[in-house]
């Protein structure tokens, strides 16, 4: 440990801030080595407004690439830095807490949730799925599978219609087809291949191929979309007998459940499974790029194309990092600490690449700066059991859907800045 920790009365700092209307005189100031957050909110708000009664603003501290937690000393010792010389801390406006909007009643556990501009799908144990807006106005109720929905995604969505996938526990995927203005839903085609349960899709970014991950081991591979025509997709099959369809691919290699699927991109897939590996599949070798072995099984995994960084839920109380680009050496970059009990869902900011939501069997969603590992931004309560599925695919919203067969919806009070 560096000697000048122990005895530092008083440290000299820079501020520097990359939100350009905050900014405070770039020289050095002398301090007390114990401040903390709060003192240091104080002398930046003094610095921008003086003494007046301008509504103090708030702001989170970076320090040795780590938000500032406790005082500067204990932060300098558990980052085995040095007070030696001059102490850059970078600050940042801190992001509002989330605002609790509404919460949407189903008849069972919700084990799926996905946004796509002002709608949002619920799949459900009682094998229904549900569209709701994002103001919490149920717009309808869709049967079809024979068992627990398990995942959705959403293939396309414009002013007249939408498609989108629904997974389940009954073996089978199905394409749908939503007339927004007449409010009605028709089956355009069902997939079957799967010797068990499927628990996870996703749709490439071309929207014209879809994978699912199942509880047989197998990641497979479905047509989803022919043609574009006027605007609109014309799929494979809009005949009124609902048409059966055969996977384009079948890709072997994970032993147990696959749990999640991502496209990373038009020719790579992320999967993660509870045989305690992530598998990164490259689709013109048909087989598997890289792995990343772990002693946990994976719930669930979200890739970010802002940072290139993968975030895992596992079955115990931490998140994991891992960068997927090292090919040697360690390749978990952090882990985060804050759940009490199991992590079941996981999903990165669509817009901002160091914010990450969570929700586990603690009842509990966690906002995440993936720069603060051992403390949460925030908990977004209102779960009354365990969460299974986060999305947060609008900016704007946060909403997850629980074993208290509930969907909760937080808003962002706040436009992400590009330089947060």
């Amino acid at each position: 440990m560096d000697n000048n920790l122990t005895g530092a009365a008083e440290i000299q700092i820079r501020l520097v801030t990359k939100q350009s209307q905050y900014a405070v005189p770039d020289v050095p100031y002398t301090i007390d080595a114990t401040v903390s957050t709060s003192d240091l909110n104080n002398l930046i708000n003094t610095l921008l407004f003086g003494q007046s009664d301008v509504k103090t603003i708030n702001f989170d501290f970076l320090i040795f690439n780590q938000f500032l937690q406790g005082s500067l000393v204990d932060h300098a010792k558990n980052n085995n830095g040095s007070f030696e010389n001059v102490i850059e801390i970078e600050y940042i406006e801190k992001y509002p807490a989330p605002e609790p909007q509404d919460c949407l009643l189903h008849d069972d556990w919700v084990s799926a949730v996905k946004t796509q501009g002002n709608w949002i799908l619920t799949g459900c144990y009682d094998n229904t799925i549900n569209i709701w807006s994002t103001k919490g106005t149920h717009v309808l109720t869709i049967p079809g599978h024979s068992m627990p929905v398990k995942a959705l995604s959403w293939v396309s969505l414009n002013e007249r219609n939408a498609h989108f996938i629904s997974v389940s526990q009954d073996q089978t995927a199905v394409l749908w087809k939503w007339n927004i203005a007449e409010n009605s839903v028709c089956s355009l085609c069902i997939y079957k291949g799967h010797q068990r349960g499927i628990d996870c899709v996703d749709v490439n970014p071309n929207a014209n191929i879809f994978a699912t991950g199942s509880w047989d081991t197998v990641l497979k591979l479905w047509p989803a979309v022919s043609q574009e025509m006027d605007g609109d997709l014309v799929m494979n099959d809009t005949s009124k007998n609902c048409a059966t369809k055969a996977p384009l691919m079948s890709l072997q290699g994970h032993k147990e459940c696959i749990s999640a699927v991502q496209w990373i991109d038009s020719e790579t897939i992320l999967s993660g499974s509870w045989d305690q590996t992530l598998k990164i599949w490259n689709l013109n070798l048909e087989g598997i790029q890289s792995e990343i072995t772990a002693n946990k099984s994976f719930f669930d995994v979200s890739y970010s194309p802002l940072n290139k960084l993968i975030i895992t839920a596992s079955a115990d109380k931490d998140l994991r990092l891992y960068d997927s680009r090292s090919n040697h050496g360690p390749v978990i970059r952090n882990s985060y600490l804050g759940h009490s009990q199991w992590i079941q869902s996981v999903t990165w900011s669509k817009t901002n690449e160091y914010l990450f939501l969570s929700g586990g069997y603690d009842n509990q969603n966690k906002l995440w700066d993936l720069r603060s590992t051992k403390a949460s931004l925030y908990e977004l309560l209102g779960h009354s059991d365990k969460v299974l599925d986060v999305d947060w695919s609008n900016p704007k919203y946060f909403v997850s859907g629980g074993a208290d067969n509930s969907v909760r919806i937080f808003k962002s009070q706040k436009t992400l800045m590009k330089n947060y």
